[in-house]
């Protein structure tokens, strides 16, 4: 009984039901992880070789990056070597790897996107005061938060889940997650519960009930100025507000399709939301934060332009 409570594997089931359709999606993820690789290290690069982008803004926006090329490695290793073997059974320990990994890059996105908010509202609301509030130090320490609360939250839960005696091995997702293993447990998960719903509402709900707030305040500003600062307001925080609309929709995916049961879901529909929640936001950043503010554009179309000229001499 021992062994069977602590089951050394726990099989993903949903890879059944990509079937014939495994080496079509093997290639597609393949391209879509080799993008999110080239295009997030070439945010990081340019922001970190760019002098003149070293600025608040964009030292979150290469935290970014950096977190996007951490919770993609944590999904993406796993999942492409299970579209091309025909077990899907994932050891004990790298499922409990894979959760931690995957909910702190959930965490990380989230706290990062707050900073940046905080970042936005000091510089519309109280542009006098920003070199002030936000010195070096502040932000060294914001990110320091930012990074450890998460890391340990997270653990807690994790460590938490690996103690239990579960009735069963059977994961009805493509990648291991926190409360589909809950769910297979033999006992009350009251501890469980309480410690997951507080680090839900510290890490998750806090956040983004932060940035709401911030771009409320940013939006009465505006309202009150210029068309012209209005669209620089807009130009600066556009980017921030698609990234955060869109996490915030992959999230609500998540919790929601952890709480019903996904076998009753068409399968194809159940997947595709389950991977936007570890897809979408490493490949919608670098587009959203490459293209759309004019500095990094800039800098990333020169160094295109002088690699071009040192080739042509």
């Amino acid at each position: 009984m021992e062994n069977n409570s602590y089951p050394l594997y726990f099989n993903l089931t949903m890879f059944v039901n990509i079937g014939k359709f495994r080496y079509p999606a093997f290639v597609l993820f393949l391209l879509l992880y080799t993008f999110i690789i080239s295009a997030n290290l070439v945010i990081i690069v340019v922001i970190s070789r760019e002098k003149t982008l070293h600025e608040p803004m964009y030292i979150f926006i290469m935290c970014l990056s950096i977190n996007s090329l951490y919770g993609s490695g944590g999904f993406f290793f796993r999942f492409l070597r299970d579209l091309l073997s025909d077990s899907n059974l994932i050891a004990r320990s790298a499922c409990f790897t894979q959760i931690y990994i995957i909910y702190t890059y959930a965490s990380y996105e989230l706290t990062i996107l707050g900073i940046m908010a905080y970042d936005r509202f000091v510089a519309i609301c109280q542009p006098l005061h920003y070199h002030s509030k936000l010195t070096s130090r502040v932000i060294s320490k914001l990110l320091a938060f930012a990074w450890i609360y998460p890391a340990f939250s997270v653990a807690a839960c994790v460590y938490l889940a690996s103690r239990l005696p579960v009735c069963g091995n059977k994961i009805p997702k493509v990648f291991c997650a926190n409360w589909p293993v809950v769910k297979l447990s033999c006992v009350p998960t009251v501890i469980n519960n309480i410690i997951g719903m507080f680090v839900s509402i510290t890490t998750v709900f806090l956040p983004l009930a932060f940035v709401l707030y911030t771009y409320m305040r940013i939006f009465l500003v505006c309202r009150k100025r210029s068309s012209v600062f209005k669209s620089k307001v807009i130009q600066s925080c556009l980017p921030h507000i698609v990234t955060f609309i869109n996490y915030s929709i992959t999230v609500f995916c998540d919790v929601a399709l952890s709480r019903i049961d996904l076998e009753e879901l068409n399968p194809f529909l159940s997947i595709i939301l389950s991977l936007e929640f570890v897809v979408i936001p490493p490949i919608l950043n670098p587009l959203m934060y490459g293209l759309k503010l004019p500095e990094i554009r800039k800098c990333i179309l020169r160094k295109l332009v002088y690699k071009e000229t040192e080739i042509k001499s």
